[in-house]
């Protein structure tokens, strides 16, 4: 099956380079018949990647320890379940599976975009293909997950496609098995979602490139490629969302965001997307920031290769991050040549890409979305500066200075805080200026809600500035939001004579897109909500529990009662009982525990941990056991009291609810105008 593999994935690589030369011939000629031959050419590569990174599942699920990359990454006690998620577990697996995601991708926007874009058609095809071509490469000849293994005449083993001299093939008893923090149901969704995310922003730069290359520059393409970014930013949010979830129920550390250098590598395009979203937006209104929407959409992709470089070549520490490898150079010459490339590309096009408008006031909607969009790339780019502070503080002075949360938090919070403020204040100013009575009228009902929650944290929560200008800025946001859905309802109230609810759904139904959203921005004031109060009002306990004794913290009592042992599949599981109470109140019996992994690959990493947790709407209990002695005699553990932890999910779960209404097709009811009542006839 390797062979077969191997076999595959060399004719997608001699199609691709024959689809990217056709396709190029076609655009230059205007030649159909070649454009045609070019698009199949997408489909058969995508076909034979998609059979390729299948061949690599098969031999996961049989156990083919013959190949490297299932001997290195898998065992025989490993669940199914996990045997499948080794695909992306390692680095070999996860750069196919790029390779198997973005053939989807481009074998979906070509079916979906061929009849509309007669002059981008090839374009689009020939950059697909080349950003394919580069992972092709990558998994034929610097990490090839199709390696066998062979025993060489000195007694070494090597994993190489092709038997070296005098080798023998080795095919040992069992593998290495899956890293054990890997070995989590968040893990094993959370980079699925991460690389459709990452994936699917090689989109709107392929939509770009292709607009610049056929000199097509017209408004259309934006309108047209927001679909192709707003789907791949709704599967990076919920990725982070998921990795957040991960970190926090598997570390065991209390937290859901520690600024890890893989963290930032997701976060860092995801900003520049989101600018882009809303950047788009003022060129479709007002035909404006034309070079700078191409800018965007370059930026992330190519931050999202960036991220990959960082995670998959090993030059950065992480608990996330893969070995040292070879693929550096290569991802360091693709990541320079499309710079390079797409900036002398866009400088020939300049003249072209000449607004339609200037922009007429500083109080004015377009005005509001570039301000935001600004917050968005600086905050993206200085936190990509703390992540890689250690590979430039190496080069420069020979020690590798790591840079932690302090750093990101005093940088990107006023950021975020300035972001916060913009989403409560942008929605309400009009395209090309607002007067100031207009903007008065408008923010009385958002800046009152706002002054009313700060005065409430002041008085009665805490008189903390972080709190409290976070949690009224949260505020002003939610005023917005609810003053704008009452407008829009009123609005068709006054006109219909609907109901108010049947009014406010027919008003979302008919701009899916507005609506969308601001439900996308309610998630984020309740994200800011959970996660402010999980960080500023967080309690933490460590402490050597005696059997049957207790401690107390934030209100609750917490009595360590015994350990229990089982054996898993390939781990020993030992389970302490934790009884949390408050007052005379049962709160929740806790089960942490640490699992002991039988596999070489858990050797030298030590027992993983999973955490006890009780969840509710005002806080979460959390408790993690660390070790024990005599027994079972004595446990030590680590105790979080977390507020709000669960409106940070919630909010979560509200973002991506926003975006699918404002991506799924609704059919919108005309509105039927109210009409007055027919006059009673008067008596004769």
């Amino acid at each position: 099956m390797s062979d077969f593999g191997y076999i595959v994935l060399l004719i997608a690589f001699l199609i691709t380079i024959y689809g990217i030369v056709i396709s190029v011939l076609a655009a230059r000629r205007n030649d159909p018949a070649l454009a045609a031959s070019g698009r199949n050419a997408i489909y058969v590569v995508s076909a034979l990647i998609v059979v390729a990174t299948l061949a690599v599942v098969y031999m996961l699920m049989t156990d083919d320890f013959s190949n490297e990359y299932v001997a290195s990454h898998s065992e025989r006690a490993l669940p199914m379940f996990y045997k499948i998620a080794t695909l992306w577990g390692g680095q070999s697996g996860s750069l196919l599976f790029w390779g198997f995601l973005l053939a989807i991708y481009s074998s979906a926007m070509v079916a979906a975009l061929w009849k509309k874009e007669p002059k981008r058609g090839p374009w689009l095809v020939a950059t697909l293909l080349g950003v394919q071509l580069f992972f092709i490469l990558i998994s034929l000849f610097a990490s090839n997950p199709f390696n066998r293994l062979w025993v060489l005449p000195d007694g070494n083993t090597i994993g190489a496609v092709f038997r070296p001299a005098g080798a023998s093939m080795f095919i040992p008893a069992d593998g290495t098995g899956l890293n054990p923090l890997l070995q989590n149901y968040w893990m094993v969704a959370h980079p699925v979602f991460l690389y459709l995310g990452y994936v699917g922003l090689s989109l709107p730069f392929v939509y770009a490139t292709a607009s610049l290359f056929s000199g097509e520059l017209d408004d259309s393409w934006v309108k047209r490629v927001r679909v192709w970014n707003l789907l791949p930013w709704m599967f990076l949010t919920i990725g982070i969302i998921l990795g957040s979830q991960w970190a926090y129920l598997e570390l065991g550390w209390g937290g859901f965001w520690a600024w890890d250098p893989v963290e930032n590598a997701s976060l860092i395009p995801w900003l520049t997307a989101t600018a882009f979203l809303h950047s788009i937006m003022i060129q479709e209104h007002r035909g404006m920031l034309k070079v700078w929407n191409m800018i965007l959409a370059f930026l992330g992709f190519w931050l999202a290769i960036v991220g990959t470089f960082i995670t998959r070549s090993g030059i950065i520490d992480s608990v996330h991050a893969f070995a040292i490898s070879s693929i550096g150079p290569l991802f360091l010459a693709f990541i320079a040549v499309t710079f390079i490339g797409y900036l002398l590309l866009l400088w020939y096009r300049l003249p072209d890409l000449q607004s339609d408008a200037e922009l007429d006031s500083l109080l004015s909607r377009e005005a509001a979305f570039l301000y935001v969009n600004v917050l968005f790339v600086v905050a993206a780019f200085v936190t990509l500066f703390g992540t890689l502070f250690p590979i430039i503080s190496e080069a420069v002075s020979g020690t590798k200075i790591a840079v932690n949360a302090p750093y990101f938090n005093k940088v990107d919070g006023p950021i975020f805080l300035g972001i916060l403020l913009l989403m409560g204040v942008g929605p309400l100013l009009g395209w090309r200026r607002t007067s100031g009575e207009m903007l008065q009228k408008s923010l009385a009902v958002p800046v009152a809600l706002a002054l009313a929650v700060a005065g409430a944290v002041f008085v009665l929560v805490s008189r903390n500035w972080v709190p409290i200008l976070a949690w009224s800025l949260a505020a002003l946001v939610l005023g917005t939001i609810l003053w704008e859905f009452y407008r829009g309802a009123a609005a068709r109230h006054r006109s219909t004579g609907e109901g108010w609810l049947r009014a406010l759904g027919g008003v979302m139904a008919r701009n899916q897109r507005r609506y969308g959203g601001y439900l996308v921005h309610f998630g984020v004031v309740l994200m800011a909500f959970g996660m402010v109060g999980a960080v500023a009002f967080q309690h933490n306990l460590k402490s050597s529990i005696l059997l049957n004794d207790s401690v107390e913290l934030g209100g609750y009592t917490f009595t360590y009662t015994g350990l229990d042992q089982r054996k898993a599949s390939n781990h020993d599981e030992v389970t302490a009982t934790v009884i949390v109470t408050q007052g005379d109140r049962n709160v929740a019996v806790l089960k942490p525990s640490m699992n002991f992994y039988d596999s070489r690959a858990a050797r030298d990493m030590g027992p993983t941990t999973e955490v006890g947790l009780h969840t509710s709407i005002i806080e979460d209990v959390y408790v993690v056991l660390n070790g024990y002695e005599r027994g079972g005699e004595l446990a030590a553990f680590e105790i979080f009291v977390n507020p709000l932890m669960l409106w940070m999910w919630i909010g979560g779960l509200v973002m991506v609810f926003g975006t699918l209404f404002a991506l799924w097709p609704l059919k919108a009811r005309a509105p039927r105008r109210a009409t007055a009542p027919a006059p009673s006839p008067q008596p004769a």
